[in-house]
Protein backbone atom coordinates (compact mmCIF):
# COMPACT_ATOMS: atom_id res chain seq x y z
CA UNK A 1 0.00 0.00 0.00
CA UNK A 2 2.79 2.39 0.93
CA UNK A 3 4.43 1.77 -2.44
CA UNK A 4 1.18 2.64 -4.25
CA UNK A 5 0.81 5.91 -2.34
CA UNK A 6 4.45 6.77 -3.08
CA UNK A 7 4.01 6.07 -6.80
CA UNK A 8 0.79 8.12 -6.93
CA UNK A 9 2.51 11.08 -5.24
CA UNK A 10 5.40 10.93 -7.71
CA UNK A 11 2.97 10.82 -10.64
CA UNK A 12 1.04 13.80 -9.25
CA UNK A 13 4.22 15.85 -8.94
CA UNK A 14 5.20 14.94 -12.49
CA UNK A 15 1.83 15.93 -13.93
CA UNK A 16 1.72 19.08 -11.82
CA UNK A 17 5.18 20.11 -13.03
CA UNK A 18 4.19 19.54 -16.66
CA UNK A 19 1.08 21.66 -16.22
CA UNK A 20 3.11 24.45 -14.66
CA UNK A 21 5.57 24.36 -17.55
CA UNK A 22 2.72 24.45 -20.04
CA UNK A 23 1.32 27.57 -18.36
CA UNK A 24 4.74 29.24 -18.37
CA UNK A 25 5.92 31.90 -15.96
CA UNK A 26 3.45 34.74 -15.40
CA UNK A 27 4.64 38.10 -16.76
CA UNK A 28 8.05 36.68 -17.77
CA UNK A 29 8.71 36.45 -21.50
CA UNK A 30 6.61 34.68 -24.12
CA UNK A 31 6.92 31.95 -26.70
CA UNK A 32 8.73 33.05 -29.86
CA UNK A 33 6.56 33.29 -32.95
CA UNK A 34 7.25 31.20 -36.06
CA UNK A 35 8.41 34.33 -37.89
CA UNK A 36 10.84 35.23 -35.09
CA UNK A 37 12.31 31.73 -35.11
CA UNK A 38 12.60 31.82 -38.90
CA UNK A 39 14.42 35.19 -38.76
CA UNK A 40 16.97 33.72 -36.35
CA UNK A 41 17.30 30.30 -37.98
CA UNK A 42 19.23 31.36 -41.12
CA UNK A 43 22.24 29.03 -41.13
CA UNK A 44 23.10 27.15 -44.32
CA UNK A 45 24.72 23.73 -43.89
CA UNK A 46 27.27 22.05 -46.18
CA UNK A 47 24.45 19.79 -47.43
CA UNK A 48 22.65 23.06 -48.36
CA UNK A 49 19.83 22.57 -45.88
CA UNK A 50 18.56 26.05 -45.03
CA UNK A 51 19.61 27.56 -48.38
CA UNK A 52 16.80 29.80 -49.69
CA UNK A 53 15.61 29.59 -53.28
CA UNK A 54 17.10 32.21 -55.55
CA UNK A 55 19.89 33.06 -57.93
CA UNK A 56 22.46 35.73 -58.76
CA UNK A 57 24.81 36.33 -61.67
CA UNK A 58 28.51 37.10 -61.73
CA UNK A 59 27.69 40.38 -63.47
CA UNK A 60 25.27 41.42 -60.73
CA UNK A 61 27.82 40.33 -58.14
CA UNK A 62 30.42 42.67 -59.61
CA UNK A 63 28.01 45.61 -59.24
CA UNK A 64 27.26 44.75 -55.61
CA UNK A 65 30.95 44.17 -54.89
CA UNK A 66 32.01 47.57 -56.24
CA UNK A 67 29.32 49.41 -54.26
CA UNK A 68 29.33 47.51 -50.95
CA UNK A 69 32.42 45.28 -50.67
CA UNK A 70 35.45 46.70 -52.49
CA UNK A 71 36.04 49.52 -50.00
CA UNK A 72 37.15 46.92 -47.43
CA UNK A 73 38.11 43.88 -49.51
CA UNK A 74 39.81 45.47 -52.53
CA UNK A 75 38.67 45.75 -56.14
CA UNK A 76 39.81 42.22 -56.92
CA UNK A 77 39.50 40.68 -53.48
CA UNK A 78 43.17 41.34 -52.76
CA UNK A 79 42.29 43.25 -49.57
CA UNK A 80 45.65 44.95 -49.39
CA UNK A 81 44.48 47.72 -47.07
CA UNK A 82 42.95 46.34 -43.87
CA UNK A 83 41.38 42.90 -44.18
CA UNK A 84 42.87 39.53 -45.11
CA UNK A 85 42.77 38.75 -48.87
CA UNK A 86 39.81 36.70 -50.06
CA UNK A 87 41.09 35.67 -53.49
CA UNK A 88 44.52 34.39 -54.51
CA UNK A 89 46.77 31.36 -54.10
CA UNK A 90 44.53 28.92 -56.01
CA UNK A 91 45.06 27.47 -59.48
CA UNK A 92 43.04 25.65 -62.15
CA UNK A 93 44.84 22.49 -61.10
CA UNK A 94 43.52 23.00 -57.56
CA UNK A 95 39.99 23.17 -58.99
CA UNK A 96 40.58 19.76 -60.60
CA UNK A 97 42.12 18.05 -57.56
CA UNK A 98 40.16 19.75 -54.79
CA UNK A 99 43.32 20.37 -52.78
CA UNK A 100 45.17 23.70 -52.76
CA UNK A 101 48.86 23.03 -53.41
CA UNK A 102 49.95 26.38 -51.93
CA UNK A 103 48.82 25.23 -48.49
CA UNK A 104 51.65 22.70 -48.42
CA UNK A 105 54.38 24.18 -50.63
CA UNK A 106 54.23 27.61 -48.89
CA UNK A 107 54.71 29.48 -52.16
CA UNK A 108 51.81 31.81 -51.37
CA UNK A 109 52.94 34.53 -48.90
CA UNK A 110 49.52 34.80 -47.23
CA UNK A 111 46.71 32.27 -46.94
CA UNK A 112 43.53 33.61 -48.50
CA UNK A 113 39.89 32.67 -47.88
CA UNK A 114 39.62 30.77 -51.18
CA UNK A 115 42.72 28.73 -50.31
CA UNK A 116 41.19 27.49 -47.06
CA UNK A 117 37.41 27.29 -47.36
CA UNK A 118 36.25 23.79 -48.41
CA UNK A 119 32.51 24.41 -48.83
CA UNK A 120 30.70 27.02 -50.92
CA UNK A 121 27.90 27.03 -48.31
CA UNK A 122 30.36 28.60 -45.84
CA UNK A 123 30.87 31.56 -48.17
CA UNK A 124 27.14 31.96 -48.79
CA UNK A 125 26.23 31.68 -45.10
CA UNK A 126 28.86 34.14 -43.85
CA UNK A 127 28.12 36.76 -46.51
CA UNK A 128 24.40 36.44 -45.76
CA UNK A 129 24.69 36.82 -41.97
CA UNK A 130 27.65 39.17 -41.55
CA UNK A 131 28.17 41.36 -44.60
CA UNK A 132 28.57 44.21 -45.30
CA UNK A 133 30.57 44.88 -42.17
CA UNK A 134 28.71 48.11 -41.45
CA UNK A 135 25.23 46.73 -42.27
CA UNK A 136 25.08 42.96 -41.68
CA UNK A 137 22.06 41.03 -43.03
CA UNK A 138 21.17 43.93 -45.35
CA UNK A 139 21.90 42.07 -48.61
CA UNK A 140 19.02 40.51 -50.52
CA UNK A 141 19.05 36.79 -51.38
CA UNK A 142 19.89 37.66 -55.00
CA UNK A 143 22.79 39.87 -53.89
CA UNK A 144 24.22 37.10 -51.67
CA UNK A 145 24.09 34.61 -54.54
CA UNK A 146 25.61 37.21 -56.87
CA UNK A 147 28.49 38.19 -54.56
CA UNK A 148 29.28 34.54 -53.89
CA UNK A 149 29.35 33.92 -57.65
CA UNK A 150 31.61 36.93 -58.20
CA UNK A 151 34.11 35.81 -55.57
CA UNK A 152 34.25 32.37 -57.22
CA UNK A 153 34.65 34.07 -60.59
CA UNK A 154 37.60 36.14 -59.34
CA UNK A 155 39.12 32.87 -58.11
CA UNK A 156 38.68 31.40 -61.62
CA UNK A 157 36.22 28.80 -60.34
CA UNK A 158 33.22 30.10 -62.30
CA UNK A 159 33.03 31.71 -65.78
CA UNK A 160 31.99 35.33 -66.39
CA UNK A 161 28.48 34.46 -67.61
CA UNK A 162 27.59 32.10 -64.74
CA UNK A 163 24.39 32.43 -62.71
CA UNK A 164 24.62 30.79 -59.28
CA UNK A 165 21.38 29.40 -57.85
CA UNK A 166 20.02 26.97 -55.28
CA UNK A 167 19.57 24.47 -58.14
CA UNK A 168 23.23 24.39 -59.30
CA UNK A 169 25.14 25.25 -56.11
CA UNK A 170 25.80 21.54 -55.41
CA UNK A 171 27.55 21.31 -58.79
CA UNK A 172 29.62 24.38 -57.95
CA UNK A 173 30.69 22.67 -54.72
CA UNK A 174 32.49 20.08 -56.88
CA UNK A 175 34.72 22.89 -58.22
CA UNK A 176 35.80 24.38 -54.89
CA UNK A 177 39.65 24.46 -54.89
CA UNK A 178 39.99 23.05 -51.37
CA UNK A 179 36.89 20.82 -51.24
CA UNK A 180 39.04 17.78 -50.40
CA UNK A 181 41.35 19.68 -48.08
CA UNK A 182 39.30 19.44 -44.89
CA UNK A 183 39.91 16.35 -42.80
CA UNK A 184 38.05 15.12 -39.73
CA UNK A 185 40.38 12.33 -38.67
CA UNK A 186 42.17 14.35 -36.03
CA UNK A 187 41.81 15.41 -32.42
CA UNK A 188 40.42 18.86 -33.20
CA UNK A 189 37.32 17.25 -34.74
CA UNK A 190 36.82 14.03 -32.80
CA UNK A 191 38.45 12.53 -29.74
CA UNK A 192 38.34 9.20 -31.55
CA UNK A 193 40.40 10.55 -34.42
CA UNK A 194 44.14 10.50 -34.93
CA UNK A 195 46.02 12.92 -32.69
CA UNK A 196 47.56 16.04 -34.26
CA UNK A 197 50.69 15.82 -32.11
CA UNK A 198 52.89 12.74 -31.90
CA UNK A 199 54.73 13.86 -28.72
CA UNK A 200 58.15 13.39 -30.28
CA UNK A 201 60.23 16.26 -28.91
CA UNK A 202 63.09 17.70 -30.95
CA UNK A 203 66.03 17.72 -28.58
CA UNK A 204 68.76 17.24 -31.15
CA UNK A 205 70.41 19.54 -33.72
CA UNK A 206 67.97 22.34 -32.91
CA UNK A 207 68.56 25.69 -34.63
CA UNK A 208 69.72 28.50 -32.40
CA UNK A 209 67.99 31.27 -34.33
CA UNK A 210 64.51 31.35 -35.86
CA UNK A 211 64.29 32.17 -39.55
CA UNK A 212 61.83 34.93 -40.47
CA UNK A 213 60.29 34.17 -43.87
CA UNK A 214 58.75 37.59 -44.46
CA UNK A 215 58.91 41.09 -43.05
CA UNK A 216 57.36 44.51 -43.65
CA UNK A 217 58.85 46.01 -46.86
CA UNK A 218 60.63 49.34 -46.44
CA UNK A 219 58.27 50.98 -48.97
CA UNK A 220 55.23 50.00 -46.89
CA UNK A 221 56.65 51.10 -43.56
CA UNK A 222 54.34 53.62 -41.86
CA UNK A 223 51.99 53.58 -44.90
CA UNK A 224 49.06 53.20 -42.50
CA UNK A 225 50.36 54.76 -39.31
CA UNK A 226 51.87 53.08 -36.27
CA UNK A 227 50.88 49.40 -36.57
CA UNK A 228 51.72 48.74 -32.92
CA UNK A 229 48.80 51.01 -31.93
CA UNK A 230 46.32 49.21 -34.20
CA UNK A 231 45.93 46.09 -32.07
CA UNK A 232 43.50 45.14 -29.36
CA UNK A 233 44.60 46.74 -26.08
CA UNK A 234 44.97 43.40 -24.31
CA UNK A 235 46.86 40.14 -24.74
CA UNK A 236 50.16 39.39 -26.44
CA UNK A 237 50.30 40.74 -29.99
CA UNK A 238 52.92 41.13 -32.69
CA UNK A 239 53.45 44.68 -33.85
CA UNK A 240 56.20 47.10 -34.88
CA UNK A 241 56.35 50.80 -34.14
CA UNK A 242 56.56 51.72 -37.81
CA UNK A 243 57.12 55.40 -37.08
CA UNK A 244 60.63 54.50 -35.99
CA UNK A 245 63.25 53.64 -38.64
CA UNK A 246 63.98 49.97 -39.26
CA UNK A 247 66.61 48.67 -36.85
CA UNK A 248 69.94 47.38 -38.08
CA UNK A 249 69.80 44.42 -35.69
CA UNK A 250 69.16 40.89 -37.06
CA UNK A 251 65.63 40.28 -38.33
CA UNK A 252 65.06 37.31 -36.00
CA UNK A 253 66.01 39.30 -32.93
CA UNK A 254 63.89 42.25 -34.07
CA UNK A 255 60.84 40.04 -34.56
CA UNK A 256 61.17 38.58 -31.08
CA UNK A 257 61.44 42.02 -29.51
CA UNK A 258 58.30 43.10 -31.34
CA UNK A 259 56.15 40.62 -29.40
CA UNK A 260 54.75 42.82 -26.67
CA UNK A 261 51.94 42.67 -24.18
CA UNK A 262 50.00 45.82 -24.98
CA UNK A 263 48.04 45.70 -21.74
CA UNK A 264 51.29 45.98 -19.82
CA UNK A 265 52.52 48.60 -22.25
CA UNK A 266 49.44 50.75 -21.65
CA UNK A 267 49.79 50.42 -17.89
CA UNK A 268 53.32 51.76 -18.09
CA UNK A 269 52.59 54.52 -20.60
CA UNK A 270 49.29 55.66 -19.08
CA UNK A 271 49.13 54.62 -15.40
CA UNK A 272 45.63 55.88 -14.66
CA UNK A 273 45.22 58.98 -16.83
CA UNK A 274 41.84 58.95 -18.51
CA UNK A 275 42.99 61.08 -21.46
CA UNK A 276 42.01 60.96 -25.11
CA UNK A 277 45.08 59.07 -26.32
CA UNK A 278 44.61 56.24 -23.82
CA UNK A 279 40.88 55.98 -24.54
CA UNK A 280 41.50 55.96 -28.29
CA UNK A 281 43.89 53.03 -27.86
CA UNK A 282 41.59 51.26 -25.42
CA UNK A 283 38.65 51.42 -27.81
CA UNK A 284 40.69 50.46 -30.91
CA UNK A 285 40.13 53.78 -32.71
CA UNK A 286 43.53 53.39 -34.40
CA UNK A 287 42.29 50.28 -36.20
CA UNK A 288 40.38 52.59 -38.58
CA UNK A 289 42.07 55.99 -38.11
CA UNK A 290 45.71 57.01 -38.36
CA UNK A 291 47.17 60.02 -36.63
CA UNK A 292 48.15 61.68 -39.91
CA UNK A 293 46.95 59.20 -42.52
CA UNK A 294 43.69 57.64 -43.63
CA UNK A 295 43.17 53.90 -42.97
CA UNK A 296 39.47 53.08 -43.27
CA UNK A 297 38.31 56.38 -41.83
CA UNK A 298 39.96 59.83 -42.03
CA UNK A 299 43.17 60.79 -40.24
CA UNK A 300 42.79 62.49 -36.88
CA UNK A 301 44.83 65.43 -38.20
CA UNK A 302 42.38 65.87 -41.12
CA UNK A 303 39.41 65.87 -38.72
CA UNK A 304 41.08 68.53 -36.56
CA UNK A 305 41.81 70.67 -39.63
CA UNK A 306 38.27 70.38 -41.02
CA UNK A 307 36.57 71.45 -37.79
CA UNK A 308 39.12 74.01 -36.62
CA UNK A 309 37.32 76.98 -35.08
CA UNK A 310 33.91 75.25 -35.15
CA UNK A 311 32.38 75.77 -31.69
CA UNK A 312 29.71 73.13 -32.31
CA UNK A 313 32.11 70.43 -33.51
CA UNK A 314 32.59 68.75 -30.13
CA UNK A 315 28.91 68.04 -29.49
CA UNK A 316 28.13 67.15 -33.13
CA UNK A 317 31.06 64.76 -33.54
CA UNK A 318 30.43 63.14 -30.16
CA UNK A 319 26.87 62.41 -31.27
CA UNK A 320 28.07 61.04 -34.65
CA UNK A 321 30.56 58.70 -33.02
CA UNK A 322 27.96 57.45 -30.55
CA UNK A 323 25.16 56.87 -33.09
CA UNK A 324 27.17 56.31 -36.27
CA UNK A 325 27.22 58.45 -39.41
CA UNK A 326 28.00 58.38 -43.13
CA UNK A 327 28.74 60.69 -46.03
CA UNK A 328 31.04 63.19 -44.32
CA UNK A 329 34.26 61.41 -45.34
CA UNK A 330 33.27 59.22 -48.27
CA UNK A 331 31.26 56.06 -48.85
CA UNK A 332 32.47 54.02 -45.86
CA UNK A 333 30.13 54.71 -42.90
CA UNK A 334 31.19 55.13 -39.29
CA UNK A 335 29.64 52.31 -37.18
CA UNK A 336 27.82 53.36 -34.03
CA UNK A 337 29.96 53.19 -30.88
CA UNK A 338 27.10 53.01 -28.40
CA UNK A 339 29.01 50.56 -26.22
CA UNK A 340 31.49 53.32 -25.28
CA UNK A 341 30.57 55.71 -22.45
CA UNK A 342 29.42 59.12 -23.81
CA UNK A 343 31.90 60.96 -21.58
CA UNK A 344 34.74 58.81 -22.95
CA UNK A 345 33.64 59.55 -26.53
CA UNK A 346 33.64 63.26 -25.71
CA UNK A 347 37.15 63.01 -24.26
CA UNK A 348 38.47 61.30 -27.41
CA UNK A 349 36.74 63.78 -29.74
CA UNK A 350 38.09 66.75 -27.75
CA UNK A 351 41.57 65.22 -27.92
CA UNK A 352 41.27 64.85 -31.70
CA UNK A 353 40.01 68.41 -32.22
CA UNK A 354 42.92 69.79 -30.20
CA UNK A 355 45.48 68.11 -32.43
CA UNK A 356 45.90 64.71 -30.69
CA UNK A 357 48.81 65.88 -28.54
Amino acid sequence: MFRCIKAFAALSLLLGGAAAMAQGYPNVGRTATDKEVAAWDIDVRPDFKGLPKGSGSVTKGMEVWESKCASCHGTFGESNEVFTPIVGGTTKEDVKTGKVAALTDNKQPQRTTMMKVPTVSTLWDYINRAMPWTAPKSLTTEEVYAVTAYILNMAEVLPDDFVLSNENIAEVQQRMPNRNGMTTNHGMWSLKGKADVQSVACMKDCKGEATIRSELPAAARNAHGDLSQQNRPFGAVRGVDTKKPASAEPVGAKARSDVVNTSQQLKVAVPAAKDGAALAKQNACMACHGMTNKIVGPAFSDIAAKYKGDATALSRLTDRVKNGSSGAWGAVPMPAQGHVKPEDIGTVVEWILHGTK
